[in-house]
């Protein structure tokens, strides 16, 4: 019961107020503003539901939640604009951030595309070249089996005629002696018969009788004679046969492919370090001192020429240093063929223009076999006599590609020139090698390492071009960047002439490669 009276209550005052609220007539006197009554009056009127407390109202409520609210909404679009401004802005520069680090990977990999593409170009052209060294090797052995079988047949010859030499006199040598035999003793009968018929009719009988026992006696001691020379001469041609037999049993301990396999050897050792010497540097454009760099350029100048020495010092090698490559070949094939046209490397420099100018004079003037030995005799001798000339020779080649490929790097703008030193001694050993086998172990023939000057005007019978697979070959050599081989021999003649160069037969054997002006469009071109 009093849980209903009181949700009767509640309703109660609830109908109230809304009538009071909604309704002018319903007001109580407690609430009424004209109510002059005073304190003490509504002291003693008892409180009733008509005496409740003033109710504010709700349509005022209503608007000032209205109002909060439109400030709260408009204070929340605020706050929501602003985040979406932040991160209107945050967004874009986060996308400025990776378009910017996707433009610079897409460079990279544009750059890396380039140098691969480089790398692949470069690596076909020296497979290019390869191929056409292999290709020249095969027809060069097929030309050297040819020459072989040529030289079987022409000793086969000589030791025909070797053993014929050695062989007694033969039926025709003792016919001619006999026939001299006869005719001197058919002179020496008449000239007897003419003094018999002179003196018969001055002499008796036994005077004729002595004349006749003392012609016997003189065609028995013509006929001594006679025999005696006869075996002088074969005598002195056995011992001529016996001295040059040294000569003509002598074999040559290196062939003629296996020279021209090690002038090949050589090269790619050259090839190889000169490759990896330039992609070990990098190359930039410095300010160094004029004098120094007129006085290298000068030095260059002289070793491989006026026109590629002032292509290496005025172009820019960063992108692509092939041009640097081919002129530290050019450099180290000239240092070695300088070296090995010497007679002997190391040697001192007066000793060897006497030396050379001695085998030169005696090599067109003695037959082949007299000339080769001398020369294989006074090259083992000075060695003997000089032990460290090896080493040295070896340690001073090393040192001098050393400085020259330095004064090519300084002229180029290489700003850390780096090569590798067992490279460099591995090609010095290589030469002074190849240099003991021309000079001391063929005796058959004179092989030089030959290596075309700078600035000669382009034959193709006796260089190649290197780059002849991209184009027209034309212009003036430049430098050589391998080097070739030929060999030179007497030929025996009846007729022995002081200096007679008919009687000298030359073959190129390797032909060395070059580099012309018309290469440097085809390497702007790549």
């Amino acid at each position: 019961m009093p849980v209903t009276n009181l949700h009767l209550k509640d309703l109660y005052e609830t109908t109230v107020e809304f009538f009071t609220l909604r309704t002018s007539a319903f007001s109580f006197p407690s609430f009424n503003s004209n109510d002059s009554s005073s304190d003490s009056d509504h002291e003693h009127i008892p409180l009733t539901p008509r005496d409740l407390s003033p109710v504010p109202d709700p349509v005022d409520r209503l608007q000032t939640e209205c109002a909060n609210l439109r400030v709260k909404l408009h204070a929340a679009q605020r706050a929501h604009c602003h985040s979406a401004c932040s991160c209107r802005s945050f967004g874009a520069s986060a996308a400025a951030s990776t378009l910017y680090t996707m433009r610079r990977e897409y460079d990279a990999a544009k750059s890396e595309l380039q140098r691969s593409q480089v790398e692949l170009a470069r690596w076909e052209e020296r497979c290019k070249l390869l191929e056409n060294s292999l290709k020249e090797t095969r027809d060069l052995l097929r030309t050297r089996e040819v020459e072989i079988d040529t030289l079987k047949k022409e000793r086969d010859r000589l030791m025909v005629d070797r053993h014929s030499r050695e062989r007694p006199p033969s039926a025709l040598d003792r016919r001619r002696s006999q026939d001299i035999a006869r005719h001197r003793s058919n002179s020496t009968q008449s000239l007897l018969s003419q003094y018999v018929r002179h003196s018969a009719d001055w002499s008796d009988p036994r005077d004729v009788e002595t004349a006749s026992q003392g012609s016997g006696s003189q065609r028995r001691a013509s006929s001594d004679i006679v025999a005696d020379n006869v075996s002088t001469v074969s005598e002195e041609e056995r011992a001529q046969a016996k001295s040059m037999e040294i000569f003509l049993t002598k074999t040559d301990l290196w062939s003629g492919a296996q020279v021209i396999q090690a002038v090949q050897d050589l090269n790619s050792e050259i090839l190889q370090f000169s490759a990896s010497a330039v992609e070990l540097c990098t190359f930039a454009k410095q300010h160094l001192p004029q004098a120094k760099v007129s006085q290298t350029q000068n030095e260059v100048s002289s070793r491989l020429g006026p026109t590629l020495t002032r292509m290496l010092s005025t172009r820019d090698h960063s992108q692509d240093p092939m041009l640097v490559q081919m002129a530290l070949q050019g450099c180290i094939s000239y240092c070695i063929s300088r070296a090995l046209s010497s007679f002997c490397i190391g040697y001192q420099s007066k000793s060897n223009i006497t030396l050379t100018q001695i085998y030169g004079c005696m090599f067109q003037s003695e037959p082949q076999p007299t000339s080769s030995r001398w020369r294989a005799l006074a090259h083992k001798h000075i060695h003997e006599l000089h032990p460290e000339l090896d080493d040295y020779a070896t340690n001073e080649m090393t040192e001098t590609i050393f400085r020259w490929s330095l004064d090519i790097f300084f002229i180029c703008g290489s700003t850390n020139p780096q090569s590798n030193a067992s490279s460099r001694e591995r090609i010095s050993k290589s030469a002074c090698r190849l240099a003991q086998i021309t000079k001391e172990e063929i005796m058959s023939t004179n092989f030089e390492v030959v290596a075309a000057d700078s600035g000669r005007t382009y034959d193709a019978q006796e260089m190649m071009d290197a780059f002849q697979d991209y184009g027209v070959s034309k212009g003036a050599v430049l430098c050589t960047t391998e080097l070739g081989l030929r060999c030179s021999t007497r030929r025996a003649s009846a007729e022995h002439t002081s200096s007679s160069e008919e009687n000298v037969e030359r073959r190129l054997l390797l032909r060395p490669k070059v580099i012309l002006e018309s290469a440097i469009d085809m390497i702007d071109q790549r």
